[in-house]
């Protein structure tokens, strides 16, 4: 579904992503993780051409997206579920899926009404507007409205991020049902011990670069990658 060949991306003269190879399989969650400051983020924007790559290849089955602008990275199906939610506050619930909204073509297309099915709260609160929303419903209405794109490739960054322990447990049983339905997720994530209860194969991150890369049971039980990597103890 997704790989990148040393991507190199930069702000200015500061050289954040400093070769990244990995893989994400079709059907599958991928786990990217890492502390704060590692180039996570940046990962992400260099993928959906937020902040291009100035070296390397990123492919979306067999296309080169590396230099597209992010509109025609966003039709070539992948969406971003951005860290911090970015939701339009000013717009109600609905205009912000009707503006992200875009026809999937295929007998399980995300619409309006799938992901009110999806997140019924976010249907009960429609004509709110985003910024009456809870820090849970915002997180919600993300999701959503990356799903109403009807992406190829769903890349989410740092979606538990401030989230109660209770929503926490409500994002994993989302993101196992996109799997179940054959969704492809790229799941950018600090927290090691939540990403690796959803993912089926996970890379840490350090300093710009892919430290390792395995299977979520392995990645958990290599005590020294968690404690210099991830600052997770035992």
């Amino acid at each position: 579904m997704l790989e990148l060949v040393d991507i190199h991306t930069y702000y200015g003269e500061s050289h954040v992503l400093q070769g990244v190879t990995l893989r994400a399989e079709r059907g599958t969650v991928t786990a990217v993780l890492g502390r704060n400051g590692v180039g996570k983020t940046t990962l992400c924007r260099s993928l959906t051409g937020l902040t291009p790559a100035r070296r390397g290849r990123v492919l979306l089955d067999g296309l080169d997206t590396t230099r597209l602008p992010p509109h025609q990275i966003r039709e070539a199906g992948i969406s971003l579920v951005p860290q911090g939610r970015r939701i339009f506050t000013s717009l109600t619930v609905g205009e912000n899926l009707a503006i992200a909204a875009r026809r999937g073509g295929a007998a399980g297309e995300w619409n309006v009404d799938r992901v009110f099915d999806l997140f019924p709260r976010l249907a009960e609160r429609s004509d709110h507007g985003g910024g009456e929303l809870s820090g849970g419903e915002q997180q919600m209405l993300a999701i959503a409205r990356a799903l109403v794109a009807n992406p190829a490739l769903l890349v989410m960054d740092e979606p538990t991020e401030g989230l109660a322990p209770a929503l926490v447990a409500e994002v994993a049983r989302l993101i196992r049902r996109l799997r179940q339905e054959g969704m492809s997720v790229l799941l950018v994530e600090q927290s090691a011990a939540f990403a690796v209860q959803v993912s089926d194969y996970a890379h840490v991150m350090s300093q710009g670069t892919i430290v390792h890369s395995s299977d979520p049971g392995t990645l958990w039980a290599n005590d020294d990658v968690k404690s210099q990597y991830l600052g997770v103890r035992g």
